[in-house]
């Protein structure tokens, strides 16, 4: 991480940059400016990183040494050091064994003291140029195995560093290799292969069962079942018919089709999913930031720190100077706060990379860590906690025989309206497999409900209103409809000239997860639950009694949502608001964290969110607050084991009880386990159902 900054810093001083950016989850730089890339190239080698062109990504395989040469140089470097050992402790070939312990400074420290001559010219005291003035010192006051020590425990830190990091960066190459790079295309009555970067909007994609879709587009022919998971994290696969959307990355399960597409290479979801987590694993966190002001501080202060304990007991109490220059060194060592430094950004790669995989885009470390201290969620009705669409719940004959007559006549009047509640009652009639009748004469009476002869007779359905006007109201028709309304349904009413025939009642239908959703969120720590609707109260009232939902307000306006979700921020503190990303997007603003659902299908939620839920699934609710949790939890532990760590080090010197091993120890391996700790999160899953 450290040397991933100066490299950064290093790149911005070439002649000709305008700006450099390093995203270290995503091992990616962005250069600007009229310069020469050799340059870049040059700077990375100082500081042991290959930089290549973006465009060359993939192009070349790394040779075996290349690969694995951290490993191979820590090898060599231990088998030296421990051959030393055995020749000066069971031989006593002490010549020999110096010798030895000299090949295995120079092999394991070559590459840290390259970096630190760089850095020296400088005039930065870094971790490389510590640890070269350690493993000197120590050769020089003749502690030549702790010299060899030093160079070898170093190296093997940082083997075991990079490893664990690239383990924590998997999670956004996983998601890069998820979209094919090539498909089969029809163009100009011809079917040919074709790269990605080649195809163009309009192109026709024949995608069969078993392949990958290549872009984002519509189903222009055929049907099937594909998996979304990839780009939604739904674990079942979503049945795809003509006009559907599809996404690239996505998997055709079942039948062929043949696919429009919509969108250039560059511009699909999965491409936009990728560029923004890559900018989320970039941005700084709060924590971070401390961390940069506390290290600033810290480390000029441990370096002034060691410089006195070399040269004051010496100096002003006549002490030896070897013990003393030895426990200068123990203390440059732990000076750098490596383990610090790295504790807070690995965790958020970790958790943004994971959540990205599992649907859930998190737009910055910042709103990952806010969402860890939530205590409300706000949840929008009608398409959040509700599917979003009308569909029929009750059905009750007055004159006719049975359920069956109302809904097939209901129905047959219907089937030529365009409004959602005629639509509603013409699916349930399709799901019960009923012929829908012949009709005459259709009228839409606007605001009220329609008429229409059936085999000859004049039948209506409407409102209650309707029902007055026509002045066929009853006392116990009134009763009924009353009782429907108390309990959030929409009521219409079935009639000929002369009787009513039925009641019809139709409501939007709370999700089947939002229950269990609102149960584990509590479970999982939040304080309460609160739905903010423009729907009547009675509607609200149902809504919230089927869903568990804590307090609701009801016939708001957007302005008045804003306000209210203002007013949950001054009474609880940080508050979390679920919409649609669109209708919703002042709310969604005004909130400490904006979540928006259905991201893969709208531009708008992804644009407007803080955090986006790919699919239109409350489920991930959960899963996101365990996460942001467990990442709120994995960043403390880091910076505490890393302080407390150096202060047991830094307490252990001045008694000379801290030998250069521990402090190699203390600091680089505190590093790895707390990346260790952090690649935990990658572990962190959606309860399956």
């Amino acid at each position: 991480m450290d040397c991933a900054a100066k490299f950064e810093k290093e790149v911005a001083a070439i002649p000709g940059v305008t700006r450099a950016e390093l995203n270290f989850g995503a091992s990616k730089l962005t250069v600007q400016g009229a310069f020469d890339p050799q340059a870049v190239y040059l700077a990375g080698t100082r500081h042991d990183i290959v930089a290549r062109p973006a465009y060359e990504k993939g192009q070349e395989k790394q040779s075996f040494f290349a690969e694995y040469k951290r490993v191979i140089i820590s090898g060599l470097a231990g088998c030296a050091l421990l051959a030393g050992w055995v020749l000066q402790h069971t031989q006593g070939l002490t010549s020999a064994a110096i010798l030895l312990y000299i090949a295995a400074m120079v092999i394991g420290g070559f590459s840290t003291a390259r970096k630190a001559f760089f850095s020296i010219r400088k005039l930065n005291f870094d971790m490389n140029v510590l640890m070269t003035i350690a493993v000197i010192g120590a050769a020089a006051i003749g502690e030549w195995s702790e010299g060899a020590s030093v160079a070898f425990l170093y190296s093997i830190s940082n083997a075991l560093e990079s490893f664990t990091m690239e383990k924590a960066r998997q999670s956004i190459r996983e998601l890069m290799d998820i979209a094919p790079r090539e498909a089969l295309v029809r163009r100009n009555g011809e079917e040919i292969c074709l790269a990605v970067d080649e195809i163009r909007v309009g192109d026709i994609l024949i995608v069969k069962p078993g392949a990958k879709i290549a872009m984002d587009g519509k189903v222009i022919k055929g049907t099937s079942a594909v998996n979304q998971a990839a780009i939604t994290g739904e674990s079942v696969p979503v049945e795809k018919n003509v006009g559907d959307e599809v996404f690239a990355g996505t998997l055709n399960q079942e039948g062929a089709i043949e696919v429009e597409v919509t969108k250039l290479v560059n511009d699909t979801t999965i491409a936009k999913i990728i560029h923004m987590v890559e900018e989320a694993q970039a941005q700084r966190a709060p924590s971070q930031k401390f961390i940069d002001r506390f290290t600033a501080v810290y480390t000029p202060i441990v370096i002034a720190l060691a410089i006195g304990v070399v040269l004051i007991p010496p100096l002003v109490f006549g002490r030896p100077w070897s013990p003393w220059i030895y426990r200068g060194l123990a203390l440059l060592v732990v000076s750098c706060p490596c383990a610090l430094v790295v504790s807070t950004p690995v965790a958020l790669v970790s958790a943004i990379g994971n959540a990205a995989r599992n649907g859930v885009l998190i737009k910055g470390g910042v709103h990952l860590e806010e969402m860890g201290s939530v205590a409300v969620i706000a949840f929008d009705k009608t398409g959040t906690l509700t599917v979003g669409r009308p569909a029929v719940i009750d059905i009750i004959p007055v004159t006719a025989k049975d359920e069956k007559q109302v809904l097939n006549l209901a129905a047959s009047i219907e089937q030529f309206s365009e409004h959602p509640l005629a639509k509603a009652i013409v699916e349930k009639a399709r799901q019960e497999k009923l012929a829908l009748l012949p009709v005459e004469d259709f009228t839409s009476l606007t605001g009220k409900g329609a008429r229409a002869k059936v085999k000859g007779k004049r039948y209506f359905i409407g409102n209650p209103r309707l029902l007055d006007e026509l002045g066929m109201q009853t006392k116990e028709t009134g009763q009924v409809v009353a009782q429907l309304q108390e309990q959030g349904k929409t009521v219409m009413v079935v009639g000929d000239e002369e009787n009513i025939v039925g009641i019809i009642a139709v409501a939007d239908i709370v999700r089947e997860s939002a229950a269990r959703t609102i149960r584990e969120l509590k479970q999982a720590g939040l304080r309460r639950a609160v739905m903010l609707t423009g729907d009547n109260k009675a509607t609200a009232k149902a809504i919230v009694e089927k869903a568990g939902i804590d307090e609701f307000d009801a016939e708001l306006l957007p302005q008045d949502k804003v306000a209210a979700v203002n007013n949950l921020v001054n009474k609880f503190g940080k508050v979390a608001m679920v919409g649609d990303g669109i209708n919703d997007a002042p709310a969604l603003a005004a909130a400490t964290v904006g979540i928006a659902m259905g991201g893969a299908g709208t531009d708008t939620a992804l644009e407007t969110a803080d955090i986006a839920l790919m699919a239109d699934d409350l489920a991930k609710l959960p899963f996101l607050v365990r996460l942001s949790r467990a990442t709120l939890s994995v960043i403390k532990q880091n910076i505490y084991f890393a302080v407390v760590i150096k202060l047991i080090a830094v307490v252990l010197i001045f008694p000379g009880w801290l030998m250069l091993w521990m402090a190699i120890l203390a600091d680089t391996g505190a590093a790895v386990l707390v990346t260790l700790n952090a690649i935990r999160l990658l572990r962190i899953k959606p309860e399956l159902y």
